[in-house]
């Protein structure tokens, strides 16, 4: 089947979904993401192709995921949504969907089977961790590196915990300015069992614990609020060692070249996917329904891994994923999940965050500011 015809295959099940005529669909559409490299890899994969198949239909793009929750907390309270489509991670969504901000879906009914057949559910499997949620990619939050820091005599971090040691790897750090992995990567490197973090993280004692260990770098660090952030410290070399998106590690190495590595020890793995503001408009829903048959699609999925090195949450995109899209360079082996980066993860508790994220964000900035 030709391209022409695929898309075209694609736009008619789309338009199915949405239940309206494209003359009766909304010809704009507001998509809120990350910024930075990851939304490049979806304006990338997904958007233009849509557009350029879609005559007329503009998308504008608000780099407010980070805000995501709060923001449709107040849109909702107004009584006035804005956006038309959402990404956010898996934990954000499940709160978004307990609360009512985001429209619950059939998946079977509104995705795209897999080519050979296989339902979306099925395709996405355990990833779809709420009945709001559509995954994308599977990515991690990792560290990265400076390779040529004279401090530091030719050694180089091979563990997590060397991110709380000063002596042997002095430097400025950058750490995301929330509680979500920051605690838990301290209770690990002062001693708690991986398997045993979430239970102590839930006492009092445990996230004093957590707190008083991130006190022995609090001085050494800067926060950061955007993804796109830590590449650029480390490419600028105002920190040596930082947190970030294991895809925006892979753009500051591999397409700028910079002398950066990358710092895998227990990486946690996390999950990224849209949400439906609920309480949209017919017309405009009716757009985003068929832009999602399209944009989640087996195909668009792996086209995504051509831009960015994250793992395409449907099982059958996995084994579509090739070469860079501009560096030609393969991919598989930059991935989060692939064998040689995934010796020791840590796997982020969705429903435990979800449950607990208002109460330790505010325990954090309140922390930050003494």
């Amino acid at each position: 089947m030709t391209l022409t015809r695929t898309l075209m295959a694609t736009s008619a099940l789309a338009l199915c979904a949405g239940g309206l005529s494209a003359q009766e669909m909304a010809d704009e559409m507001t998509l809120v993401s990350w910024g930075g490299a990851y939304q490049a890899s979806q304006q990338n994969a997904y958007v233009a192709p849509y557009l350029e198949m879609n005559a007329g239909v503009t998308a504008t793009w608000d780099e407010s995921s980070a805000e995501a929750v709060a923001k449709l907390r107040a849109m909702n309270e107004a009584g006035n949504i804005t956006w038309d489509l959402v990404d956010v991670v898996g934990a954000d969504a499940i709160r978004l969907c307990d609360e009512g901000l985001a429209m619950e879906i059939d998946h079977d009914e509104l995705l795209a089977p897999a080519p050979d057949g296989t339902s979306a559910s099925d395709d996405f499997g355990d990833l779809i961790v709420s009945d709001c949620f559509i995954p994308q990619i599977v990515y991690s939050t990792t560290f990265g590196y400076r390779t040529d820091v004279e401090a530091w005599g030719g050694a180089a971090p091979d563990d997590v915990c060397d991110v709380f040691d000063l002596e042997a790897f002095p430097g400025m750090r950058s750490l995301e300015r929330r509680p979500i992995n920051n605690l838990e990567w301290a209770l690990l490197c002062d001693g708690v069992a991986k398997e045993d973090v979430y239970d102590v993280l839930e006492t009092e004692e445990g996230q004093d614990q957590a707190f008083a260990k991130l006190d022995t770098i609090k001085d050494s660090v800067i926060w950061w609020t955007a993804g796109a952030d830590t590449p650029q410290l480390l490419a600028d070399g105002e920190v040596v060692l930082g947190s970030t998106y294991n895809g925006r590690l892979f753009s500051v190495i591999e397409e700028q070249d910079q002398p950066v590595a990358m710092l895998w020890d227990a990486q946690v793995f996390d999950l990224d996917g849209w949400i439906i503001p609920a309480g949209l408009p017919e017309d405009r829903l009716a757009r985003v329904k068929d832009f999602l048959v399209f944009a989640t699609d087996t195909q668009r999925l792996a086209d995504q891994a051509k831009w960015i090195s994250y793992g395409p949450a449907r099982a059958s995109s996995a084994p579509l994923v090739s070469t860079h899209a501009e560096l030609g360079i393969e991919m598989a082996p930059h991935m989060p999940t692939d064998p040689n980066n995934a010796a020791n993860t840590f796997l982020f508790n969705y429903e435990w965050w979800a449950d607990y994220r208002d109460d330790l964000d505010a325990k954090f900035q309140a922390w930050l500011a003494q």
